[in-house]
């Protein structure tokens, strides 16, 4: 406690004045305080709601790509052995096909 707090006016006690505006003063800014992060509070519901939201979709649209890549893997490898049995040709190494070049004629 300050000393402020404690200084004796006639040497009976704490200055009842001071005491009570003190008080006033931590009541006032608590009121303040708390009245406003109560207003605010909505905020932190709604940010946790859309955070759990956009995890889930996340997570659902990795699912989907992820099974998406396998659809394509699979279908690819299918592809390569359809175009081996009849063409009778080796299937080439896996290597990113190269863009076609298209040459303009005229």
């Amino acid at each position: 406690m300050s000393a402020a707090m404690w200084k004796r006016d006639d040497g009976v006690g704490p200055q009842p004045t001071l005491t009570v505006t003190m008080y006033t003063e931590a009541m006032n800014k608590f009121t303040k305080s708390a009245t406003a992060f109560m207003e605010q509070v909505h905020l932190l519901t709604e940010a946790r709601d859309a955070y759990e939201e956009a995890m889930a979709t996340s997570a659902a649209l990795r699912n989907s790509l992820d099974a998406g890549d396998e659809t394509l893997q699979s279908l690819m490898t299918q592809l390569e052995q359809v175009v081996n049995a009849h063409l009778g040709e080796p299937v080439p190494d896996k290597k990113k096909p190269e863009p076609m070049k298209v040459e303009a004629t005229g």
